[in-house]
């Protein structure tokens, strides 16, 4: 056996001194770091959020609310939708296709402004046969009458004749039945052709409902049928006209609060559209019915001052106040006031937790300046936007929540 082979079989010896199941030191001590890693990783991450994916978190809620430099003459606040009290859907009187359309969504209109026009060619194609019909008969009345002339003649010459006893009576009675049977035929036919021009008449008053007026001032707010569109088989109505002028918003005051609202009183109104713009109004009226299911009564408020962009069931928060507003006052804009008990320090930052479809996300605030009740809030959530108040120190970003019954 050569030596190169002895070397390599030697080197195939079994070494049983040496336990092959033993770990080095090194890796043990690297096994139980990786262990203790990843039960701490548990323990901070896959724990929490098993633990918020199983169990909802009980909270109380608050929200972020829109504080008016009126706030303190306000007695009554409440939420509503701006109506429009003059409004009218535009139909037609008889069905048809539209021909022409004088007028688009966004245009002004005035009482009596023709807006539409329906196809008017077979009531056109009417009037004409029915005017030929009146001439038909307006000529057949005048060849009775015609007729009736030239046996009268005959009726007096035979008279004479009668009277002078030259002839018998025979001929003149015949004579005298076919007269009174000529005028009726000319009554007859003069009444023909009276029915025959009344129904031209119908005829012309339904070739003028073929076009379509404004019946009030006011705006168009749908869009208008296209030509060719018909009308009552494609749609019931042409077009939607809104009196701007009109336009008030309607809220419901909680039944408990009614006292304290009358109308001619002032309040102001703030459209979520444009919540930093606020508007002065006046009460209305104050309806006449109670909604038993929510306790609440509607009252109407009109608008004191211009309503440029204020549009047909816009939001509305509206402030019920014991005194005016000053001009130096609607120049104040409203503020954003976040609760104290909202706000908490995470990472150096101030945050809020916003309450979303069961789940609460961790949002930041820029605060400014203290005010009743918390904080002007400078940047965050907008008005009425619910948040947690006083959340847990474990409270964490998209952990769901349910509320707390109220009284526990």
């Amino acid at each position: 056996m050569s030596d190169q082979l002895s070397s390599d079989l030697a080197s195939l010896r079994i070494q049983r001194d040496v336990d092959p199941d033993r770990r080095s030191p090194l890796t043990t001590v690297l096994l139980v770091l990786a262990g203790l890693g990843a039960v701490g990783g548990i323990a901070t991450y896959a724990v929490p959020r098993a633990q918020s994916a199983i169990f909802k978190t009980e909270i109380a809620m608050t929200e972020v609310a829109l504080v008016s430099p009126a706030q303190a003459s306000i007695t009554v606040t409440s939420t509503g939708y701006v109506v429009p009290q003059v409004t009218s859907r535009v139909g037609s009187k008889i069905p048809g296709r539209v021909a022409k359309i004088h007028v688009k969504e966004g245009d002004v209109v005035k009482t009596g402004d023709l807006i539409a026009e329906l196809d008017d060619s077979d009531q056109r194609s009417a009037i004409t046969a029915a005017q030929a019909r009146v001439a038909a008969a307006r000529a057949r009345a005048l060849a009775s009458r015609a007729n009736l002339t030239e046996v009268q003649q005959q009726v007096d010459r035979e008279r004479a004749l009668v009277e002078q006893r030259v002839t018998g009576r025979a001929t003149f009675e015949d004579l005298s039945a076919r007269l009174r049977a000529l005028e009726e035929s000319a009554k007859a036919s003069e009444a023909e052709a009276s029915a025959l021009a009344a129904e031209v008449g119908s005829l012309r008053v339904g070739l003028n409902d073929r076009k379509i007026f404004a019946p009030i001032n006011g705006t168009v707010v749908t869009k208008p049928p296209e030509v060719g569109e018909s009308i009552f088989l494609e749609r019931p109505f042409l077009m939607e006209i809104t009196d701007f002028g009109s336009l008030v918003v309607e809220t419901d005051v909680p039944e408990s609060r009614l006292s304290q609202v009358e109308p001619g009183k002032p309040c102001e109104v703030v459209l979520d559209a444009y919540p930093t713009k606020r508007h002065r109004c006046t009460t209305l009226e104050i309806g006449k019915r109670v909604n038993r299911a929510k306790a609440t009564v509607p009252v109407k408020v009109k608008f004191t001052d211009e309503t440029a962009n204020v549009l047909p069931e816009m939001s509305a928060r509206v402030s019920f106040l014991s005194e005016a507003l000053s001009t130096q006052a609607m120049k104040e804009p409203p503020k954003r006031i976040v609760p104290e008990s909202a706000i908490v320090e995470r990472a150096g930052a101030k945050m809020v937790f916003v309450v979303d479809q069961g789940q609460v996300k961790m949002t930041p605030v820029k605060l400014g300046a203290p005010a009743p009740g918390g904080f002007e809030m400078l940047d965050g959530p907008a008005p009425g936007t619910r948040l947690v108040s006083n959340p847990p120190p474990d409270l964490a970003d998209g952990q769901k929540i349910k509320e707390k019954e109220k009284g526990s």
